[in-house]
């Protein structure tokens, strides 16, 4: 089968390579439909490795070359013997954690945390760049009929998005500000409208993203760079802030702007990866007595719940995808185009089938 595998910094190669076959009880062989380019891979390809291993894996003796891929949709083409919630022929998506089970973090039910963690698409045998990818039953989530593959794809990026915001605390009415307008800004935007947030305040500098946000129609989109967000949050707070903000640029200077535009006593979720140290006002942290949370991936029984608001029309994640390009293009209209700051796309799909 082909397959995008990652050897190291700027080198994704789509190669022709073994299909995975059905070894455990447990195991789920599935057909690609469509797999999304995460903002971890975009970091992996820039700066990278950084999560792929360059080393056996503990949990997974995966190492590089990595076949990449962990947002992704597919039906399924074979199962193990144990295997009982999904049959051949079933649309699913895919959740792609990978976790030990026994350590105190799996036993809270708290695997996203687990301290062997592993991932399908960046630590392990497969990943969802590719024709095929095996996974464990635990990791399959069936689709209905009113999401399509194309949504299917997005449910790991939208259950990130959720869990942030769902951090934060959000309420019915809250007015929230997202800082960033990538794929997981504009996710975390329309999940704090599905759940109730009367105005989401989306800021993004990048005039090309700031038009797709605003074509979405989910909020007002401004730049911070004009002042215009200052006036904005005033104007719709009585000069008091937002009831919390989202920071998903990943950037200190999005961090800065949640602290100075939340009310007293509001709370900010860092949702954004930071690639390098940010630096933080404490001070203003203090003063306005502050929540700050940190955000790491999603539960993993959130897809069920997540499937369920995108079939009733609640969360419509497939606004979010901008392209859909072909397995041979992954990296020249994926990667290149996604790393590029001025880029004109926001979520790319990649169709691994001919």
């Amino acid at each position: 089968m082909r397959a995008a595998r990652y050897y190291g910094q700027h080198d994704i190669r789509v190669e022709q390579v073994a299909e995975p076959q059905v070894k455990e009880p447990d195991d789920v062989l599935v057909e690609v439909a469509y797999c999304g380019i995460c903002g971890t891979d975009l970091h992996e390809y820039s700066v990278g490795p950084i999560v792929t291993p360059v080393a056996p894996h503990p949990l997974t003796g995966a190492t590089l070359p990595q076949i990449l891929g962990h947002e992704f949709s597919a039906r399924v083409a074979a199962v193990g013997a144990a295997v009982r919630d999904v049959a051949v022929g079933d649309r699913v998506s895919i959740m792609p954690a990978i976790v030990c089970g026994r350590c105190r973090y799996c036993r809270r039910g708290q695997g996203h945390l687990c301290v062997r963690f592993a991932c399908t698409g960046l630590s392990a045998e497969t990943g969802g760049l590719a024709e095929y990818a095996l996974v464990k039953e635990y990791q399959v989530a069936k689709l209905p009929d009113e999401v399509s593959d194309v949504e299917g794809a997005v449910i790991e990026p939208a259950a990130v998005a959720a869990y942030g915001v769902e951090r934060a605390g959000v309420t019915g009415g809250d007015i929230v500000l997202v800082a960033g307008a990538g794929p997981i800004g504009i996710l975390s935007a329309m999940y704090a409208r599905a759940v109730g947030a009367s105005t989401v305040i989306i800021s993004e500098p990048n005039k090309n993203r700031s038009a797709l946000a605003a074509s979405l129609d989910i909020g007002p989109v401004v730049d911070p760079a004009t002042g215009e967000l200052d006036e904005l949050v005033a104007e719709l707070t009585d000069g008091d802030g937002v009831d919390l903000a989202v920071e998903c640029s990943g950037s200190t200077p999005g961090l800065a702007s949640c602290v100075r535009q939340t009310r007293k006593r509001a709370s900010i979720v860092q949702t954004g990866l930071h690639t390098q140290p940010a630096t933080l006002d404490a001070m203003a942290l203090s003063e306005k007595d502050l929540t700050l949370y940190g955000s790491w991936c999603w539960r993993m029984t959130d897809w069920p719940r997540i499937i369920r608001m995108v079939a009733s029309g609640a969360y419509p994640v497939g606004k979010a995808v901008t392209a859909q390009i072909s397995l041979d293009d992954v990296v020249t209209k994926g990667f290149d185009t996604l790393v590029d700051p001025q880029g004109d796309q926001l979520k790319v799909l990649v169709r691994s089938g001919s």
